[in-house]
């Protein structure tokens, strides 16, 4: 059953002469507009220029026209799957080509020898920006191949349980059912509210799931299907209590909205990095705590040496050296844009479309809009029309590019904008959902 949101008092109102400012910049293209950096150490200085709180610089379309530029999405269409995976800007692309030419030019020497060391300056910088040490940060593929390592990194033995949700990512629940088919282990799942907006309830839930047999906890940090943001910190310290490891899917938060990854205080968390950082795509963070990094085992062996070193999740073979260093652009353009204006900005734009279509009553959100439980993903619900259908539709005659989940907790579409997007694409996917709306979806 789908649960309606309360509208709140946010109505659409006439623009503004600032707004239409920004929609025309927005509009009239590179030609029109100031010189723009290629370079990412020249854009963030920039847009770091900028000042006023994040909730202003969030409602300043000139400011954003300018982030957009950095991007070189198709306009054509409207992409509001950015969960899924984003687009990266241009001088992250550039970054990584350069690197890429560099390594052909004599492999075993310029990507092993030159470039691969340089991945340790990479490495402290995202140690240094998300608060942790650079011996607990290991570069990865992507979240599901951190969180693979987490869970088939710990030893169970036949009749262990592991404690999930009902949520959690399907990749990561094939994970441990392939672990209940080959070494008979239990995964038990629970479900959590749609929204939540009880932490403590959260956290009983949790606790009330644990048996004398739960060896491994998994849980989300931003579910990917709704957007809700679980609280990491306080069942992490629950399950401490029962000596119980907590592996964190992070794969939607890191670069999403700001937080410390010390202040969660877990013994683990893998994300993508290739999402809401913006970086190159096939590149992931997993964060083991270095206390905890003897635990768990590598996905791919690595040598006794290695048993107390973080880079043991890394020897998975020859790979790229680019793509892990263009992940230092992108870090640079995000601390540019700064964190919190890009989870105001986000939450802005969810909000400017949420706001319009909950004016219907048949209109209702998997997501809460309560500060602090969600950001920028919503998922939303028409009574009425086929999720799946409504989905094809926005696609094939719209050219809008979203996500249709079809949960049974939370069915509805996934809605995802970022930086790039701008309030006319917003408001085109709100224009084609109010008239799917009124007039129903066409039959074949």
């Amino acid at each position: 059953m789908n649960r309606k949101v309360k509208k709140g008092n946010a109505r659409r109102t006439a623009p503004n002469r600032r707004d239409f400012l920004g929609s025309a910049a927005a509009m009239l293209g590179a030609s029109q507009l100031p010189a723009f950096n290629s370079n990412a150490t020249a854009i963030a200085d920039d847009l770091s220029r900028h000042r006023g709180a994040p909730a202003d610089i969030a409602r300043d379309e000139n400011y954003w026209s300018e982030v957009a530029r950095a991007f070189t999405v198709d306009r054509t269409l409207v992409n509001l799957n950015n969960g899924g995976v984003s687009p990266s800007p241009t001088f992250v692309q550039e970054a990584m080509k350069r690197h890429l030419d560099f390594s052909n030019k004599a492999p075993t020497y310029t990507m092993w020898q030159i470039l691969g060391p340089q991945r340790e300056g990479v490495r402290a910088r995202m140690a240094r920006e998300w608060g942790v040490d650079t011996e607990e940060v290991a570069f990865t593929r992507n979240a599901s191949e951190g969180l693979q390592i987490c869970q088939f990194g710990y030893d169970l033995q036949k009749g262990d349980e592991v404690l999930t949700t009902t949520q959690d990512y399907g990749r990561m629940l094939t994970t441990f059912r392939q672990r209940e088919r080959r070494e008979g282990i239990v995964m038990r799942q629970i479900r959590v509210p749609v929204p939540a907006e009880d932490d403590a309830e959260v956290v009983r839930r949790f606790e009330e799931g644990i048996t004398d047999r739960t060896r491994l906890i998994l849980m989300c940090h931003m579910i990917n299907l709704t957007g809700q943001i679980l609280p990491v910190k306080e069942i992490v310290a629950m399950a401490r209590n029962y000596d119980i490891p907590v592996i964190v899917d992070g794969a939607h938060a890191l670069a999403h909205f700001p937080f410390k990854l010390s202040e969660l205080e877990c013994d683990n968390y893998a994300t993508s990095l290739h999402k809401w950082l913006f970086a190159p795509h096939g590149t992931g963070l997993l964060y083991v705590r270095k206390e905890e990094v003897p635990n768990i085992w590598p996905l791919m062996a690595a040598p006794d040496g290695m048993t107390d070193n973080i880079r043991k999740y890394e020897e998975i073979g020859t790979h790229p050296a680019a793509n892990y260093l263009a992940i230092g652009e992108a870090l640079t353009f995000h601390q540019g844009i700064g964190a919190e204006r890009k989870a105001e900005r986000l939450i802005y734009l969810r909000d400017h479309w949420a706001n319009r279509l909950l004016e219907n009553d048949r209109v209702s959100l998997n997501t809460s809009r309560k500060p602090g439980f969600a950001c920028g993903i919503g998922n939303v619900h028409v009574e009425g029309l086929d999720t799946a259908a409504l989905s094809t539709w926005l696609w094939n005659e719209h050219r809008i590019i979203n996500v249709s989940i079809g949960h049974e907790e939370c069915t509805g579409l996934r809605i995802s904008p970022s930086v790039y997007t701008t309030l006319e694409e917003i408001d085109r996917f709100s224009e084609a959902m109010e008239w799917a709306i009124k007039h129903g979806l066409p039959t074949a």
